[in-house]
């Protein structure tokens, strides 16, 4: 590594489903964070590590902040969004071009205040039918937030992505690496699994069912040259558990072998994946249950 070294955390934040895992998973350049088309894809605060000669990027993918917050799952997301944004060496606001909801006016309002610098990205431009459209909408939020820089990207389709990771790198303090510079994340193995497993339950479904479903690792054994894992997913009412496995059990068979193909590309190994579905009562609305489940880390 060059003697002159840059490390730093970056927040990722924005309103639900302008892209922000897809972003971090190409900055990175694995795929990390799940996504979907779908709102509230990410529900924990995620670190994504990437390792350069000259500098160490943590990115902290963050939950879609959004204003209501009747179930104890969603008042979680937003903690851990908010925690997000403390500690952290720089921020990276992500907006869907010229859409502008409230979700974003509340993250905005909270941006006028902070410390860190703040970039910005505002993502999906490929869509825009006449790029000159933009320059309205960034000088009314650059009068807003007068220290910002702004930068038109596509995540999707890798448009200004290195020029953003270049800007990015600007801002990082000079500092050793934390991380190890073959570690990606500071997630266990046992929490993407699970996550790959709910991935596809959020991909093959309607609106009710993913946001009832969580995913628990109850069996993760080497065997030789073979990995076999049994994860159970937990839903909210017996109908959903009824939609998930599907006649015959076709749902269900369906997102068990979407989920081990990218599985077995994580681990690099042959994987043997057991999926079984379990109703739990209300899990998303009990601050308990979902503390039991692994959403701890929102302070």
């Amino acid at each position: 590594m060059n003697e002159k070294f840059r490390c730093g955390y970056v927040a990722v934040i924005g309103r639900p489903n302008v892209g922000k895992s897809t972003l971090v998973n190409h900055l990175i350049g694995q795929k990390l964070n799940i996504t979907s088309r779908k709102p509230q894809t990410t529900r924990h605060a995620i670190l994504g590590i990437r390792t350069d000669e000259d500098r160490q990027v943590i990115f902290v993918d963050t939950p879609g902040q959004h204003l209501d917050q009747p179930r104890a799952i969603n008042r979680y997301m937003n903690k851990v969004a908010k925690a997000a944004m403390r500690d952290v060496d720089l921020v990276v606001f992500v907006v869907d071009r010229l859409k502008w909801t409230a979700e974003d006016e509340q993250i905005l309002l909270r941006l006028e205040h902070l410390e860190s610098p703040l970039i910005v990205a505002i993502n999906k431009t490929d869509r825009l039918s006449d790029k000159e459209m933009l320059l309205p909408h960034v000088k009314e939020l650059a009068a807003r937030l007068p220290k910002a820089e702004f930068m038109p990207i596509s995540a999707l389709q890798g448009d200004n992505l290195t020029e953003l990771y270049d800007l990015i790198g600007n801002y990082l303090p000079d500092a050793d690496a934390h991380f190890g510079e073959d570690q990606i994340t500071d997630r266990s193995t046992r929490f993407v699994v699970a996550e790959i497993v709910r991935e596809k339950i959020l991909r093959q479904l309607g609106e009710e069912v993913p946001y009832a479903s969580t995913v628990e690792i109850e069996k993760f054994e080497q065997q030789g040259s073979l990995i076999e894992i049994h994860a159970l997913i937990l839903v909210e009412r017996e109908g959903q558990k009824r939609i998930i496995i599907g006649e015959g059990g076709s749902r269900l068979k369906s997102v068990g072998s979407e989920a081990r193909v990218d599985i077995e590309k994580l681990l690099d190994c042959k994987v043997l994946l057991k999926l079984w579905v379990k109703v739990k009562s209300n899990w998303s609305d009990d601050e308990r249950a979902l503390q039991s489940l692994g959403y701890q880390d929102a302070h």
